[in-house]
């Protein structure tokens, strides 16, 4: 039989799981629920596979057939786009994917009834074909292979980017149909400014990439660094000042000069405030105070 005080502890107790279970259901039903996180798929311009550069005259390729070491090739593609191949002669390559040309190779193989179902792999090992050149103020100018799709971007990271005094509009040459070069001009100023688009072509062999020299200006008189610089979009005069060092104690600031030249080449001299926008080859004096 249960003593008073055995009864009595519980329902102590039983009151005390009641109140704990409770405040549990209160506290699940306010806690917002936590979504479970979504998976999406990467943009398919990061992850689509890069086309390799088609096979011309010049790239030295080795072609191996399966179980049959004795067809192995080290070879290079001809002026006429052609590679010399054991038993088939010469097979048509130019202007092919590495993968294509090895199928081309196979069906050779095939159509000549030497090999019922051949295994085909080609891999250029030293492309001479598609080559671009990056001329101007790049760091490092010279000739570059093209590797899967490359664009301009591409190439002067390569060539090191342009140096200090490379223009921010780029020109890509490249020969029409005819053989007449042209020219793109690209302008870089699209990179940090989202207002303009930046267009980037996909480069191809025989195309070459200058960077000209930057527009400059001329500033001399009471500045710490009289020179010649860059000339930056929408600088003024203030701007101009403080990219030459900035003024002397004696400069007066409202006794500043430009010398422009005008489109039919007179020069004139004006007096110019500190909001004036320089254009390029003026010739900025800053003169000094009087008192």
């Amino acid at each position: 039989m249960m003593s008073s005080g055995s009864s009595r502890t519980g329902e102590i107790l039983s009151k005390c799981m009641r109140s704990t279970a409770a405040a549990l259901i209160a506290l699940a039903l306010c806690t917002p629920a936590v979504a479970a996180p979504t998976l999406t798929a990467a943009p398919k311009n990061l992850t689509a596979a890069q086309p390799l550069p088609p096979l011309g005259a010049g790239d030295v390729v080795t072609v191996q057939v399966f179980g049959r070491p004795e067809l192995t090739t080290n070879t290079y593609v001809a002026d006429d786009g052609g590679i010399d191949m054991p038993l088939v002669g010469s097979v048509q390559v130019s202007g092919l994917s590495p993968t294509k040309a090895a199928q081309r190779i196979a069906a050779a193989f095939k159509r000549g009834q030497y090999l019922r179902n051949p295994q085909v792999t080609l891999l250029v090992t030293q492309s001479r074909s598609q080559r671009v050149s990056v001329l101007g103020e790049v760091r490092n100018p010279g000739r570059y292979v093209l590797e899967g799709t490359t664009t301009i971007l591409d190439l002067l990271a390569l060539a090191g980017g342009t140096n200090e005094r490379g223009a921010s509009t780029v020109y890509l040459i490249r020969a029409d149909d005819k053989g007449q070069l042209t020219r793109h001009p690209i302008d870089l100023n699209g990179l940090n400014d989202d207002r303009q688009s930046l267009q980037l072509l996909a480069l191809r062999g025989g195309d070459s990439v200058y960077v000209p020299v930057a527009q400059q200006f001329y500033i001399y008189g009471a500045v710490q660094a009289p020179n010649m610089y860059r000339l930056e979009p929408s600088m003024t005069v203030l701007q101009a000042i403080s990219r030459g060092g900035g003024p002397t104690r004696v400069a007066n600031d409202k006794r500043v000069e430009i010398r422009r030249r005008n489109a039919d080449g007179t020069i004139v001299t004006l007096q110019a405030t500190l909001a004036e926008p320089v254009q390029p080859d003026d010739v900025i004096h800053v003169r000094e105070s009087l008192f």
